[in-house]
C-alpha cells in the first residue's frame, strides 16, 4: 500500500437507532460523537438506520411476494396469446 493516501482504519462503534443494537468493529468511518464501550475505552460512534437487528429480512418480518399469483392475474387479464402469428407465403 502507498503510504499517506489511505484513511485511518480504527475501531468504531456502530449503533442502530431503531433497535438499540451497538457493536464494535473496525472501519474508516469517522464521527464527532463518541461513546464509552464496555472495555472502558472511548470510541467514535456512527448511527445507522438499519442493521441486522432491525432489517425485515433478518428479523423474519419480511413479506413474501406471490409471483405466481401475479402471472395468473396477467394471464386472466390479457389472455394467452401466441408469441408469433403464423406467416403465409406470398
Amino acid at each position: 500500500m502507498k503510504p499517506g493516501i489511505h484513511p485511518e482504519y480504527r475501531p468504531v462503534v456502530f449503533r442502530d437507532k431503531s433497535a438499540g443494537l451497538t457493536f464494535l468493529t473496525r472501519s474508516t468511518r469517522s464521527s464527532d460523537q463518541t461513546i464509552s464501550w464496555t472495555d472502558g475505552q472511548t470510541y467514535p460512534v456512527v448511527d445507522v438506520e438499519i442493521s441486522s437487528a432491525s432489517h425485515p429480512f433478518y428479523t423474519g418480518t419480511a413479506r413474501v411476494v406471490d409471483t405466481a399469483g401475479r402471472v395468473e392475474k396477467f394471464r386472466r387479464r390479457y389472455g394467452s396469446r401466441s408469441a408469433r402469428p403464423e406467416q403465409t407465403d406470398r
